[in-house]
Formats: C-alpha cells, sequence, structure tokens
C-alpha cells in the first residue's frame, strides 16, 4: 500500500507560470491552470524522484466517482496519474478527454 506525505504548497507553475495557491483539502500535484505537473514523487508525496521533468497532461480516465489525469514525463517518459481538484479548468479537462475513451 502507498504510503501518502501530504504536501500542500503554493508554487510557481513552470510551464504556464501562474501562481499556484494550496489546494486546502489534500495535497496540491498540478496546475489548475494548465494541468501540467513535476515529476517529484516516488511514493507520493515523499518528493524523492530525481527526474524533475515536467508531467504534461495527455489525457483523463475515470477513476471511482472521479478523474484522473494522465501524464506523460517530458524528460524520462514515465507515465503517471493524478486526481483531478475543484479548481481545475475545466475546459483544460474537457480538451484532455478527447483523446480518451471511458
Amino acid at each position: 500500500m502507498k504510503r501518502f506525505n501530504m504536501i500542500d504548497e503554493e508554487f510557481i507553475c513552470e510551464n504556464c507560470h501562474k501562481k499556484v495557491n494550496k489546494l486546502k483539502y489534500s495535497a496540491r500535484d498540478h496546475c489548475p491552470y494548465c494541468l501540467y505537473s513535476k515529476h517529484l514523487d516516488i511514493m507520493p508525496g515523499d518528493r524523492q524522484n530525481k527526474c524533475r521533468g515536467m508531467l504534461k497532461p495527455i489525457g483523463i480516465e475515470k477513476f471511482r466517482n472521479t478523474y484522473k489525469i494522465i501524464y506523460r514525463c517530458e524528460k524520462c517518459g514515465t507515465a503517471h496519474k493524478n486526481i483531478i481538484a475543484n479548481d481545475d479548468d475545466f475546459d483544460e479537462i474537457i480538451k484532455l478527454s478527447k483523446y480518451n475513451i471511458f
């Protein structure tokens, strides 16, 4: 079972350069504006991954009663997934949905 280290912090998105505020109800793990993330963790919240590449959103998939964003690391090519956040740009989520069959 994965350990989850709760890290909810503000950051400047390295893709769109907007300031991203704390999520407040869970750990912030991607930009709500452009949906990009960063390849930081091996286990959720551990910040132990040395890659540090940008995780490009490439699709979405249904997960329980919500959705996950599917990513591909632009540096190492690893696939990764994050649950969508309440404040994510829904227009960006819709754009991603055209790449997936549910």
